[in-house]
């Protein structure tokens, strides 16, 4: 085990929090957010979506069953660390391969424990998210926060997240193909294509529609992934450009640049949704499904009307757009993870509307 240190978390409205140390020793500064799932800890270190952020994990123990080799949701760790209750270093799992601590120091992620969690999360729902820093417990207050204001928010984030050459996940007997443009995409993801028979190929943020026309599919995926949907301008390009052409499915980031691609407005949340018991109305059969989520922009539902698209799904708490689709141009996109590995799978049906869509409208053999 690695030795602690005394840390601190500074946030930007200057509240401080002390505690210990754990994953790296490195300072760093990212958004602070807040996750109230009760397990999953390894999917979000590894959700490509937390790139730049602290996560609050409102479920006071985190480490307690260790880490495992099959369960990440990506090959590079970009969440900046986790802030939590306790911290459990002695892990109790027949399947775990390495800590949580000594995953997070390699790969450059801060943890801080010992903390009053709740409290911390009160003031992200009441303030809304906002930058902190975990820095060791003899830093300047003010001059963190000095530091914190010169950085600010970050920009581009799928840049720093997205593939930058074309790969494969092959299966056997596949029944179609599906380019998936990874904005920050979840390995799950690919694992449930797979698991509906199809072959995946995975293209960077920045492909062309030849780019991806070149590969013959049958649909196109447009994932998950970090910051503001309105930098990923390629992307709602490439949604335009296949619009009516291919069945197209977004999920989370996808669903937003959907939306944008339309011309409906997005905005950033106050505090987002994390956390995998999110409600959420089906517009079209009147049930409601539990979802995992993991967002701070979403789509301005009053922009919607005249763009095409048709509100599906609804947030049961705030309302809160969930999902929308095209019937016309066979396209379809959830706010939501119905790839949840760590999660409800109440809504997975939505990858057999994808497949249904292909069958019908996107075959070229």
């Amino acid at each position: 085990m690695k030795e602690v240190n005394n840390k601190k978390l500074i946030l930007s409205n200057g509240r401080v929090f002390e505690g210990i140390g754990f994953g790296s020793d490195k300072e760093q500064i990212a958004e602070l957010v807040f996750n109230t799932s009760m397990v999953g800890y390894q999917e979000i270190l590894s959700d490509p979506s937390y790139c730049g952020q602290f996560v609050c994990m409102t479920y006071p123990l985190i480490g307690n069953y260790g880490v495992t080799d099959e369960d990440y949701e990506s090959k590079q760790i970009k969440n900046a660390g986790f802030i939590v209750r306790e911290y459990n270093d002695s892990p109790s799992n027949f399947r775990a391969t390495s800590s949580l601590g000594d995953v997070m120091d390699e790969a450059g992620a801060s943890g801080i424990s010992g903390v009053d969690t709740r409290e911390i999360t009160r003031i992200i729902r009441n303030e809304g998210s906002m930058l902190a820093m975990i820095a060791d417990i003899d830093k300047d207050v003010d001059e963190a926060i000095k530091e914190m204001k010169e950085r600010g928010f970050e920009h581009n984030q799928v840049e720093k997240v997205s593939s930058k050459k074309v790969w494969y996940s092959r299966t056997a007997n596949p029944l179609y193909t599906v380019v998936a443009v990874d904005c920050g995409m979840k390995m799950n993801i690919v694992r449930k294509f797979m698991k509906f028979g199809c072959n995946v190929i995975v293209v960077p943020h920045t492909s062309t529609y030849e780019d991806v026309m070149k590969h013959h599919p049958n649909g196109l995926f447009i994932s998950n992934g970090p910051g503001d949907p309105e930098d990923a301008k390629s992307v709602i390009e490439l949604v335009r450009n296949c619009k009516g052409k291919l069945p197209i499915f977004g999920i989370c980031l996808g669903h937003q640049i959907i939306g944008l691609a339309y011309g409906a407005k997005t905005y950033k949340m106050k505090f987002g949704h994390r956390g995998a018991n999110h409600p959420v109305k089906n517009l079209l059969n009147g049930k409601v499904e539990i979802t995992s989520q993991n967002h701070s922009f979403a789509i301005d539902a009053k922009t919607l009307e005249g763009t095409g698209l048709e509100l599906t799904h609804v947030n049961v708490i705030d309302g809160e757009p969930e999902g929308m689709r095209d019937v016309k141009n066979h396209i379809l996109s959830s706010q939501y993870h119905p790839e949840s590995a760590a999660g409800p799978e109440d809504s997975e049906y939505l990858f057999t509307q994808f497949i249904e869509l292909m069958k019908k409208y996107g075959g070229n053999d």
